[in-house]
């Protein structure tokens, strides 16, 4: 039976009302970004989460691993898996890099089905990885040679942190580019700071990283000195909370230190890399660093021991037995 006019009017009134609902729970979702398709290449600790708040915030997210299984996750969450680099960005407009290292990056790049080998002119590259400045200058100029625009986001904080979108981001690059994918950075973490032109983002990590490790040793250097004074080890641990070197980084980890299991936030692996990192920045800089020196040669000596798999914390370990 045909609609009269009357009912025909309510049904588009409905119809439209509908739509434009659907319309501002997306724009509130995703706080008003524009929907892009974004593209995600490597999935490790770090990636899996902050692709996944990427693609509950509303946004489409094409996602690529060497392996493959470790897409599932985020298929399960409503991302695509692509079979190539090259393929995520035929498919996307901004493209996250999270990778382990140079090599790493360097490999996507330029494999049979990489980055080099796609129509990268116009898109926007945002590599969150961790590598050196001179590193990262290089990818830069690679991308934009081909008419692609680079950003470096790498970012300050270990898994739990990324579930919650706690992150810091340190980013280097164009003013305007980067004004442009703040919305993203916003969903991503609670801060992000622009350092300057390519390179500076990344050697902001470099610093904080620094810092990052020292602590980690201090603690385990601590517990340890305590321990062989035969002081209680949970005694210990409650004496660096109430006191000013109470840290949230301390907070997260006193129950590794307390049940000497370090599931990997943070694997020593990566530290060791990023100190060999800042061992050689500060070689080109000129500049001698005696803590980043010792540093870099215990937590190498663990990385050897058989502890990369473990949190950063696990130098306790590595400590512990010598």
């Amino acid at each position: 039976m045909p609609l009269s006019e009357s009912d025909e009017a309510r049904f588009f009134v409905r119809l439209w009302t509908a739509a434009g609902r659907v319309l501002r729970e997306r724009a509130e979702k995703t706080k008003g970004v524009l929907l892009m398709t974004l593209g995600w290449i490597g999935l490790g600790h770090m990636g899996v989460p902050m692709a996944l708040r990427l693609r509950q915030a509303g946004h489409q997210v094409n996602v690529y691993n060497r392996t493959v299984e470790k897409t599932a996750s985020l298929v399960k969450e409503g991302a695509v898996a692509l079979e190539s680099p090259r393929a995520v960005v035929e498919q996307s407009d901004i493209i996250f890099l999270m990778l382990a290292d140079g090599p790493a990056i360097t490999a996507v790049f330029e494999q049979e089905d990489g980055l080099l080998t796609s129509a990268l002119s116009g898109k926007t590259l945002i590599n969150l990885s961790t590598i050196s400045p001179e590193q990262s200058i290089m990818f830069a100029e690679r991308a934009e040679q081909i008419g692609a625009t680079y950003i470096e986001a790498p970012v300050s904080g270990s898994v739990g942190v990324a579930e919650a979108g706690q992150l810091v981001l340190l980013l280097g690059g164009d003013e305007q580019a980067i004004a442009a994918c703040r919305p993203y950075f916003e969903i991503l973490g609670k801060e992000s700071i622009h350092f300057g032109a390519h390179g500076t983002g990344s050697s902001a990590k470099l610093a904080i990283n620094l810092l990052l490790a020292l602590v980690g040793e201090g603690v385990a250097e601590t517990l340890l000195l305590g321990e062989r004074a035969g002081l209680d080890k949970n005694k210990l641990l409650q004496l660096i909370g109430a006191s000013g070197m109470n840290t949230p980084l301390f907070q997260g980890k006193q129950t590794m230190y307390r049940e000497e299991k370090f599931p990997p936030a943070f694997p020593l692996r990566l530290m060791a890399k990023d100190l060999g990192l800042i061992t050689e920045e500060a070689k080109r800089l000129t500049l001698d660093l005696p803590l980043a020196t010792t540093a870099n040669k215990q937590y190498q000596n663990a990385l050897e021991e058989g502890h990369g798999d473990e949190d950063m914390a696990a130098i306790y370990l590595a400590l512990k037995k010598n």
